[in-house]
Parts: structure tokens; C-alpha cells; sequence
């Protein structure tokens, strides 16, 4: 039988998986990474090494798992955290930490961009407004503030891509990812040119572009020898952890949703051109489909939210858990009693690309417990991937079916209450499986397993439970959600001065 393997770059670990021709898989590993460095409010950052390191470990141990040899894996595919921006000097060292994709340092940078170009020809350009997420930014800060590493630099990865280069020795990346770099012109699928010049960066920098599943590696002889794969063993381009994440749950056709929370949350829906809006505040990317698009609104703290509270309640005595925490906030009714929360815990993209932007709790009363802040958190979520709904509703992009998938979706009460805030029957598939699956099928395309994407979404993705809204907690929730919408204009203002002063 013949296998392949699929290799999820995240946050907090790498994790592979393997997977057999049906579909199935038959065994997972993962590697965790040390937690991200913030040296400052807003920076966020890793050592690249890392996710190399756990990458071995991770896929070590999913072949002792699935004992099977090596030889069996056809190919490979990758997808991981995307627009963190890796520099390398001539010689391919890594020259410092990468800065990852929820650092919020830039914004200096992004106003130069929107001085020199307007945001609407940055938009133009690349379907996407100048944000303090994207590489590009990243790239100009260590240009204006580390003279001396920039000296140096001569090529830029992002982190799914750095580990496919110490396997292969290929500088490669897929037209999926690349759009999140601020660099590519997403509409024609092509690096910009003209944005390259705008920002004075050679082209030579960049790395080699494919569709998410076209052969672009082989893995090297260091890279068998770190991880026990065979040296030859194709590898795919791959995709970004949301595109590969959205194949991995059959988003790709126009009209298929879903709605994801890990550490950020994100809508995702799959589009047959690529759908703009004119100021930016959702993302246009190339899909891992060949041929298609998504677009694609991103909360930057959505399960980073509900893990901040948990560390913040529990003590060193006594540990709790998520669990315990969704059974207690199942006491209290939609709406909280009155309890709001804004997750703006690292400035927000989705709609106000605000790196300013803080998290808020707000109306509380004495009577209140930590049962209601804790649905609050949730329902806040929540009400924070909604506004992305809002906006697809403004650019008419078709709705047809909503699938749940990270902590979200394990949480019977989340599972709940996101139905009940967006209005609509929720999917539940019966494995979700997140990026690293998306990556082994797009791998599994690659590999002749299936014929395309789509054909292999059709045959392995299952729903296993709808979650049907209820109608008692719609009418309470789209009062709170219209609280929730006034908060971000009230504390705009607020919210600037913070951030001057700190």
C-alpha cells in the first residue's frame, strides 16, 4: 500500500501525519515548539531551528507509529503558519528570530507603503491593504531598524518553507501562501513586480512559486537522515495553514465556509475569481486549488482569548480546565447577562486592522461570575468571526454551508453558540483533522491518488452532525452582537492613545 505524508508547521508544534489512499489516516505526531518570544507589546517571535527540529521528531514518530517503511510514503506536502518571514544570508542562515504572523510591530512601515503607493494601488496590486501581519512589513522593519542584519539579507521564506529548504535544498513556495506576503499579485498568481520595486526589494529574494500541488522538492540527503524518510521522496508545494486547513475540510467550491478556531479564528470561503473589498478589511488569496480563490477574514486572538483566561483564573495549586470552564459558562444564557468581550488581545485584522486595538471586557456587575465572563469570551469570538459574515454579505459572496473546525468545533457549547450567533446550520465533519490533512491531500493529488483536489475533498470529507440554531437565542444574541458592534468605534480613540504610550 502506498502512503503520504502531511507536515503542519504551527504556532505551537508541528505536527504529521500519515495517510493512507482511502483517505484514512494512520498515524499522527507532534513536536511542540518553545512558546513564541515577546520581547515588546505586540512583537511576536521564533526561532526557526525549531520548527526544524520538531519537524524531525514529529515525523520520526508518525512512521514508528504507523510501522510501515519509509519507502512506502509517496510523496509529501506541507502547510504551516503563515506570513512570518524567515531571512537568510548568502549562505542560507537564518540572520535572526523570525518575526511570525501575529507580531504587530510594522505599522510604520505599512504607513510608508500607503504614503508612497495610496492603500487603493497596494490593493491593486496585490487584492490586499498594507497590514502589520503581512512579510512584506515585516521585511521593511528589519530594513529601517537592523542596518546591520539587513546588510546580509539576500532571501526571504516563510516558516513551512524554511523547513521544506533544510529537507530539500529547494527555496520554494506555493501561490496560496505567497499571497499572504503582501509580494505576490494575486490575480494573475505571480510575484509583483511593481510591488517589489515600490518597496525597493530585489526580485532575486524571493523563492520559486507553484500551485499548492505541484511537485517543487525532493527530499535531500540531510533531510532523510533528520526525519528517516527516503531521500528522493517528492514533496508538494503545499499550502498556508488556513488554505491547507480549508482543503483538509472540502472548502473548495464557491459556496462552502467554514469557520475555524485555533489560536486566531478565521472564515474562510472558497470564491471562483478573486472577490475584493474595496477597503481591504477581509484577505484575497489564491486558494490551494489551482485555479481558484478564497477570501478570508481573520481574528487575531480567537482561541488565544479563551487559553488567556484560562492561565489567568487558574492558580498553581489548582489546575482547570477548558472543560471545566465550557460546563460552568453552560449555566449561564445566551447573551451573558449583559457580559461583553472584544478578543483584541493582539490588535485586531478582521474588520478593523487595528494594531492598536485591545482586548475589552466590559459590563459587569457584581452579580456576575466567572461562569458569565467565560461564555462571554466565547460568545465574543464569536461575535468577532460574524463580522466577517457581515462582510462577505456586503460583497455577495455566497453562503451555502458552514463547517465548524478547530477548538471550536470540539466544544459542544462553542459548537452552539456559533450557530446560533451566525444564524446558520453548522457542520460538524466526522475527523477534522486541520492543515497537516490538508497538506497529505494535497500531496495525495500530487501523487496521483486522486485526480484533483476536489475529487479528493469528495472522497474523504464526511459530516458527521448538523448543529441546528436556536431560534430562543438568536433574537438575544443579535442584540448583543449589536452592543458588541458599538464597542470598537466607542474605544477607537481610547485605543490609539494606549498605544502611543506604550
Amino acid at each position: 500500500m502506498k502512503y503520504v505524508l502531511g507536515i503542519d508547521v504551527g504556532t505551537g508544534g508541528t505536527r504529521a501525519v500519515i495517510v493512507e489512499g482511502a483517505g484514512k489516516i494512520v498515524s499522527s505526531a507532534t513536536s511542540e515548539h518553545v512558546p513564541f518570544a515577546s520581547p515588546k507589546i505586540g512583537w511576536a517571535e521564533q526561532d526557526p531551528q525549531d520548527w526544524y527540529q520538531a519537524a524531525g521528531k514529529a515525523i520520526r514518530q508518525a512512521i514508528s507509529e504507523a510501522g510501515i517503511p519509509a519507502t512506502q510514503i509517496s510523496a509529501i506536502g506541507l502547510a504551516g503558519q503563515m506570513h512570518g518571514a524567515v531571512l537568510l544570508d548568502g549562505d542560507n542562515q537564518v540572520l535572526r528570530p523570525a518575526l511570525i504572523w501575529c507580531d504587530q510591530r510594522t505599522q510604520a512601515q505599512c504607513d510608508w507603503l500607503n504614503e508612497k503607493l495610496g492603500q487603493r494601488k497596494i490593493i491593486e496590486l496585490t487584492c490586499n491593504p498594507a497590514l502589520t501581519n503581512f512579510t512584506l512589513t515585516k521585511l521593511l522593519w528589519v530594513r529601517d531598524n537592523e542596518p546591520d542584519t539587513w546588510k546580509q539579507f539576500r532571501r526571504v521564506l516563510l516558516p513551512k518553507d524554511y523547513v521544506r529548504f533544510r529537507l530539500t535544498g529547494e527555496h520554494a513556495m506555493d501561490v496560496a501562501e505567497a499571497s499572504g506576503t503582501l509580494m505576490l499579485d494575486v490575480a494573475k498568481r505571480r510575484w509583483s513586480e511593481e510591488m517589489m520595486a515600490a518597496a525597493g526589494l530585489p526580485m532575486s529574494c524571493l523563492p520559486k512559486l507553484y500551485e499548492s500541488p505541484e511537485v517543487c522538492a525532493r527530499i535531500s540527503d540531510e533531510g532523510a537522515a533528520h526525519t528517516g524518510l527516503k531521500a528522493g521522496t517528492p514533496v508538494m508545494a503545499g499550502a498556508g495553514d488556513q488554505a491547507g486547513g480549508a482543503v483538509g475540510m472540502g472548502i473548495v467550491r464557491a459556496g462552502a465556509v467554514s469557520a475555524t478556531i485555533g489560536t486566531s479564528g478565521v472564515v474562510f470561503a472558497a470564491t471562483d475569481t478573486p472577490a475584493m473589498d474595496p477597503q481591504g478589511r477581509v484577505h484575497t488569496f489564491c486558494h490551494a486549488v489551482p485555479g481558484r480563490w478564497h477570501v478570508m477574514g481573520v481574528t487575531q486572538a480567537a482561541g488565544l482569548s479563551f487559553r488567556w483566561l484560562r492561565d489567568l483564573v487558574q492558580s498553581s495549586t489548582s489546575a482547570i480546565s477548558y472543560d471545566d470552564l465550557t460546563r460552568e459558562a453552560a449555566t449561564v444564557p445566551p447573551g451573558s447577562d449583559g457580559v461583553l468581550w472584544a478578543p483584541y488581545l493582539m490588535g485586531e485584522r478582521t474588520p478593523h486592522l487595528d494594531p492598536n486595538a485591545r482586548g475589552t471586557l466590559t459590563g459587569l456587575a457584581a452579580s456576575h461570575t466567572r461562569a458569565h465572563v467565560t461564555r462571554a469570551v466565547l460568545e465574543g469570538v464569536a461575535f468577532s468571526l460574524k463580522d466577517t459574515f457581515s462582510l462577505f454579505d456586503e460583497m455577495q459572496v455566497p453562503v451555502r454551508n458552514i463547517r465548524l473546525g478547530g477548538g471550536g468545533a470540539r466544544s459542544p457549547l462553542w459548537r452552539q453558540i456559533q450557530a446560533d450567533i451566525y444564524g446558520h446550520e453548522a457542520e460538524i465533519l466526522a475527523a477534522e483533522e486541520g492543515a497537516a490533512y490538508g497538506g497529505a491531500l494535497l500531496a495525495g493529488v500530487g501523487a496521483g491518488f486522486w485526480n484533483s483536489v476536489e475529487d479528493a475533498c469528495d472522497a474523504v470529507v464526511q459530516v458527521q452532525q448538523r448543529v441546528v440554531p436556536d431560534a430562543k437565542s438568536i433574537g438575544v444574541l443579535e442584540k448583543q452582537y449589536a452592543n458588541y458592534r458599538a464597542l470598537y468605534p466607542a474605544l477607537k480613540t481610547l485605543f490609539a492613545k494606549m498605544g502611543a504610550a506604550s
